[in-house]
């Protein structure tokens, strides 16, 4: 499905949201790029690269150190079509290049199954994938494996408003509005009409920080953004 809407995922992603996503973006990122120090990034379900673009330039102008050490980010996500854009979009913007102070590299594989060993990355990060995990326990699992201890997670996904006004609001663009434009786009409506239901069906902030709870995360904690359509949540290993 991913791989079918990946030439106009972009494009509707940011008129469906009214670019308010990039906003939400650019409040995860400080959450990951919080030193200027040297770090191993990994990035999941990274679709065409908003977010992982985003960390490389937030790293780029972090960096106040002097070392042989580079940080390194890596994407990865299921859809290879998604993947295809991404690696565009990081050619032309100029990142994952051999040799820079900060190197990006996209790779196709399974976020429930990561191919990385235990104590890997420093900061892992999830922008708006999680939810389209088939197993969610198995991933959240996963990405704190492959975290060092005292690692951060970050993870930034839509969510259903608790204002009985503003939810109601949120399901009649969600379930209408948004599956007739993207469905018109992008030629695919049975594609946006499973979106707005993963979103739906995503457990409730409680539910959700309870299930990173018990995958093995400490120090969890979330943050409503615009009215709760959006949340971000971020724990240690």
């Amino acid at each position: 499905m991913f791989d079918s809407i990946a030439p106009e995922y972009d494009y509707l992603n940011h008129l469906l949201s009214m670019d308010i996503d990039k906003r939400w973006r650019k409040k995860a990122v400080l959450e990951i790029v919080d030193t200027d120090k040297p770090q191993r990034i990994l990035d999941v379900a990274c679709g065409t690269g908003d977010f992982t673009i985003a960390i490389a330039r937030k790293a780029m102008l972090k960096r106040s150190y002097d070392s042989d050490v580079h940080t390194e980010i890596t994407g990865i996500d299921i859809s290879e079509g998604m993947m295809r854009v991404g690696r565009k979009k990081l050619a032309k913007a100029g990142l994952g290049k051999e040799g820079e102070i900060v190197s990006v590299e996209l790779i196709q594989g399974d976020c429930e199954c990561l191919p990385f060993p235990d104590n890997t990355f420093d900061r892992i990060s999830a922008g708006f994938g999680v939810r389209n995990f088939e197993h969610l326990d198995k991933g959240l699992e996963e990405m704190h494996r492959t975290l060092q201890p005292e690692g951060k997670v970050v993870i930034l996904e839509l969510s259903v408003p608790t204002n009985k006004i503003i939810r109601n609001l949120y399901k009649l663009y969600f379930t209408r509005l948004l599956p007739l434009v993207g469905g018109h786009v992008s030629g695919k409506r049975s594609a946006y009409t499973y979106l707005p239901a993963s979103v739906l069906n995503f457990p409730g902030p409680r539910e959700f920080q309870e299930m990173m709870r018990k995958a093995g995360f400490k120090s969890v904690r979330h943050k409503a953004l615009t009215f709760g359509i959006c949340r971000l949540y971020t724990g240690i290993k």
